[in-house]
């Protein structure tokens, strides 16, 4: 669907105005040319006044013979018809006009006309005499050398030929400007990432248009920051990872250089191996959320029943006494997201909460209706954290607490939570509250029908 800002209709007004632009340069320039080139040259204007000049001359000093003599001698000199009138059209000399002279002497022209080029015949200019105008006039058929089109060749040249030419040009320009200035910045972008250049981005007057190619360059720039984005975060989990693994594979070294006991062996091995399959699984996990944007699977969810769910789980893998997950919510919350993507974020963001809780802590989860949205926090008793960290607790292997990996966690919960949310049209952000840490859920609000409730289907294994 075209909007106002399409390129079709740019290049429409371009166009069509180009093609005005050259219909009324064509009209008016041509017209204008054409009537220019009609009149006579100067130097022909003074030799036809000399001409007058001296048939008035010769009729002052030898009357009616005088200008027979004078008009002999014209006929040798120019070709055509030479005659001296008065002004009423009388011969002043002994000539007799015929029907078909006297048609052409009411078509006489004045030595400023323009002159016809319709007629087939040369035109006959009148000429008063310069010292007496009112007393007679010479009347001669134009000689063909004071023809005024000598140039016109040139003008026709000039006219159709060099000045659309440059108006041409001048559109090619701009569609040049247009079309393909952007194309080539495009193709600049595509041989940088060639050049593993990921960071170079678009001219922002390129990014600005509001045309198909604007948005084809704000693609460009958005896939680009992807991408950028895709590969550096790789490169900080490949380097995380490596530093992660060295801790148990040194403890691993110590103690099978060192440990005599078998059993005890087979524990920490055992431990260690846990431990290293846990970091590379929740690495795996963060990577895969985070190149993966496949359409996902949405379907209504009761956040109660998934609490309930996982606030089981959770007691029986700390020993927490279910009145310490407290589910606060109001029964009708039910969100529009993926199960397991939903029940896995909420349950990394519950360990997390577990596992920085004071003794005889209280974690709860608690939410709000506005507009489409359900907002939902959980919230912890255990002193919550700097505000320069509320960020940074989301970025991997970020553990502010300087525990040791495998102890404290490895830093991953939060960011596969974080991308888990995301994924799924929500938001994920932290904020200190009243107690502790407040972790702010933003997702998508079902209001099912009665007939659509059922039972919470059963998760997928998480990790």
């Amino acid at each position: 669907m075209l909007n106002r800002h399409s390129l079709f209709w740019k290049l429409a007004i371009l166009l069509v105005g180009f093609c005005l632009l050259m219909i009324g340069l064509s009209y008016t320039w041509g017209r204008h040319m054409e009537t220019q080139n009609a009149f006579l040259s100067e130097p022909a204007r003074q030799a036809l006044r000399g001409y007058a000049s001296e048939a008035e001359q010769a009729w002052r000093s030898g009357g009616r013979a005088g200008l027979d003599q004078w008009v002999a001698v014209m006929h040798q000199r120019e070709r055509g018809w030479v005659g001296v009138l008065d002004m009423n059209l009388r011969p002043l000399d002994s000539a007799t006009l015929n029907p078909q002279i006297m048609q052409r002497l009411t078509r006489l022209r004045g030595v400023d006309w323009p002159m016809s080029r319709r007629s087939v015949h040369q035109p006959w200019v009148r000429i008063p005499f310069p010292g007496a105008p009112e007393q007679g006039m010479l009347v001669i058929e134009l000689p063909e050398r004071f023809n005024p089109d000598q140039y016109r060749l040139l003008w026709r040249m000039v006219t159709n030929g060099i000045i659309p030419g440059l108006f041409t040009l001048l559109l090619c320009v701009g569609l040049y400007r247009m079309l393909i200035v952007p194309l080539n910045q495009l193709r600049e972008q595509a041989n940088a990432w060639r050049a593993d250049q990921l960071s170079a981005r678009l001219d922002s007057r390129t990014i600005a248009r509001h045309d198909e190619l604007g948005e084809l360059a704000r693609a460009f720039d958005q896939m680009a920051e992807r991408l950028q984005g895709t590969v550096a975060m790789q490169q900080q989990l490949l380097r995380d990872l490596s530093h992660e693994m060295r801790t148990p594979l040194s403890r691993l070294r110590v103690a099978g250089d060192g440990e005599t006991d078998l059993q005890r062996l087979r524990e920490r091995l055992t431990r260690e191996v846990d431990c290293m399959q846990q970091l590379v699984e929740d690495t795996l996990q963060l990577a895969w959320q985070d190149a993966e944007r496949a359409p996902m699977n949405l379907e209504p969810i009761e956040v109660h029943a998934l609490w309930e769910l996982l606030a089981e789980n959770a007691c029986y893998e700390s020993g927490w006494s279910p009145a310490r997950l407290r589910c606060e919510v109001p029964a009708d919350c039910w969100v529009q997201g993926n199960l397991n993507h939903l029940a896995q974020a909420l349950e990394n963001i519950l360990r997390n909460a577990i596992r920085h809780s004071p003794a005889e802590g209280v974690v709860r989860l608690g939410g709000q209706r506005e507009g489409g949205y359900w907002w939902l926090w959980v919230e912890d008793e255990g002193g919550g954290v700097a505000e320069d960290d509320l960020e940074r607790i989301f970025a991997p292997f970020s553990r502010l607490d300087g525990s040791r990996p495998g102890d404290g966690g490895f830093g991953l919960g939060l960011s596969i939570a974080r991308s888990a949310i995301q994924r799924q049209g929500g938001t994920l952000w932290a904020q200190n509250g009243k107690h502790g840490l407040r972790l702010w859920m933003r997702l998508p609000i079902h209001v099912p029908a009665p007939s659509r409730a059922h039972p919470l289907p059963q998760l997928q294994h998480l990790s």
